[in-house]
């Protein structure tokens, strides 16, 4: 029976400094980039030995600035990995060059121990132990050692983990070890603490290995009297998914077929897969999945702005840069695809609301449903206005070839910073707006220009809109169209705003276009 640990998945809210970290400073190899099975809007990065050996795994799934998640009873709460015992001070003198988080050196069942936090609080353990694996990397650790778990049931959840080819051995405390054929589980009894809650920092779950389909079979059989289970073909291995008793999400996954399935083992984690049932949409995942650099490759490093805000950089950037502001309920991600079709050479950069309302991401508040909080739409407005002029400065944005494109919620904070500010913002577009601000303002805005996309048939227009009429009164260029569409967006929206880009951010016009910094 092939026992052990086959790999480890995790949660990052920040996959530059993820990568960083397990490529960078740990040593591992990306071996695969993918869209999550589950989503295909959620960025899924495995890590591993030379060719992605099970039991060398580490996954994560990345939810950019996401929270930080609750370490409690139901989950892992460390990950080890093994390397070579003589090799511990070698990682004490490295953590502290990198200034990495750590704890220790300790002795934990005989074993030299240093505990280090990875940037999202996850504590990955450096156990020095002889684990070969078979595609060692040079100066990185070899294999996962092992995982604690944190239970309120210790003799329930060691029975289930016993499932899977672990046996009783020594215990040190409050902690009862469980031994494979290769590594083991530390089973740790935390009666009295909170229950686990998903996030960044807390590992999502732990996965087991299975010789074959027939071993999957098998257990998921052995399991039919204990609770639901699920199984689900991951392209690189078939996996049953089962919790124990307290809820700890486990796996059972085939060594096969492997990472190299699609790639080649020189070009690992070079490509980017999609689960097959989403390659219909494969240009728009693409644009909305966040990006990052190796260790190495060129980078543009993350500035410390007041908005939560990714790039999307194209393959042939042409200087444009478009500014995305979602609508109710979106984040900075939603509109990278529709933008990509409307300026296939652009720069993306979305932007996040900052404003929570039952759990969503808002411009700013309501008082109630139909009633704007105007202080907050105007203190978002200039927070909004100053992110604009520090996004230019810091990430070294061309502001003559700078667009910005608005739907619904973010369309009305847009024409807010328009209106407000006047020179901040000079090409947008505004789809499916509406007048936010109740006063009348003043001020110049001749030469900006405005694109307003309508639905004939959204439910959401108000009649009384004076948008457009406010704008021209004070020198915009407005292009007021309304289409044979409702509050969605269409086809339609992509035609005329792509059309509109290439008229308003054409060499011949932006040269003489005023820098908003300097207003």
């Amino acid at each position: 029976m092939t026992t052990g640990l086959h790999h480890v998945t995790g949660i990052t809210a920040n996959v530059q400094a993820n990568v960083d970290f397990y490529v960078g400073f740990l040593g591992l190899k990306l071996v695969k980039r993918t869209g999550g099975y589950a989503d295909a809007e959620q960025l899924h990065l495995l890590y591993g030995d030379g060719i992605g050996s099970p039991g060398s795994l580490l996954t994560f799934l990345v939810w950019e600035a996401a929270g930080r998640g609750r370490t409690g009873i139901g989950q892992v709460s460390e990950v080890a990995l093994a390397v070579a015992p003589c090799s511990i001070g070698d990682w004490l003198t490295k953590a502290l060059a990198a200034r990495v988080p750590f704890e220790g050196p300790s002795r934990e069942f005989g074993e030299p121990v240093l505990r280090l936090k990875d940037p999202d609080g996850l504590i990955v353990k450096l156990a020095g132990v002889d684990m070969p694996t078979q595609a060692p990397i040079a100066g990185a650790p070899t294999r996962i050692r092992g995982v604690t778990v944190l239970t309120d049931k210790a003799v329930e959840t060691a029975q289930f983990v016993s499932r899977f080819g672990y046996g009783p051995a020594e215990r040190q405390g409050m902690t009862r070890r469980m031994v494979s054929d290769t590594d083991v589980v530390d089973v740790r009894e935390v009666s009295g603490f909170v229950p686990s809650v998903p996030g960044a920092g807390v590992p999502d779950h732990v996965a087991f290995r299975a010789q074959d389909a027939d071993a999957v079979r098998a257990m998921r059989l052995s399991l039919r009297n204990h609770g639901p289970t699920e199984v689900h073909d991951r392209k690189y291995f078939l996996s049953l998914y089962v919790r124990d008793p307290v809820g700890i999400l486990m796996e059972y996954a085939t060594d096969g077929p492997g990472m190299i399935v699609d790639e080649a083992q020189e070009s690992l984690g070079q490509t980017l897969f999609l689960p097959p049932q989403d390659t219909d949409r494969a240009e728009d995942l693409k644009a909305m999945l966040p990006q990052f650099s190796l260790p190495g490759e060129e980078r543009f490093p993350a500035r410390d702005l007041p908005f939560i805000h990714r790039f999307s950089r194209p393959e042939h950037p042409d200087g444009t840069t478009v500014v995305l502001l979602h609508g109710s309920g979106g984040h900075e991600a939603d509109l990278m695809p529709i933008a990509r079709r409307m300026a296939p050479h652009a720069t993306l950069l979305g932007v996040r609301g900052r404003a929570i309302e039952e759990g969503t991401n808002r411009w700013f508040r309501r008082i109630d449903a139909t009633t704007i909080d105007e202080a907050d739409l105007r203190g978002e407005a200039e927070a909004f206005a100053a992110f604009v002029r520090a996004a230019i400065s810091d990430y070294g944005l061309d502001a003559a070839r700078l667009a910005f494109l608005g739907y619904s919620n973010g369309a009305n904070l847009l024409a807010a910073v328009i209106q407000l500010h006047p020179g901040v913002v000079r090409r947008a577009i505004l789809l499916r707006n509406i007048q936010a601000t109740e006063k009348s303002e003043t001020g110049d805005l001749a030469g900006t220009r405005v694109l307003m996309l309508d639905g004939r048939a959204d439910p959401f227009v108000r009649s009384e809109t004076t948008l457009a009429d406010d704008l021209r009164a004070r020198g915009a260029t407005v292009d007021a169209r309304t289409l044979s569409a409702g509050h969605a967006l269409s086809g339609a929206d992509v035609l005329e705003a792509a059309d509109w880009l290439r008229k308003n951010l054409s060499d011949a016009e932006t040269t003489q276009m005023r820098d908003p910094q300097a207003r």
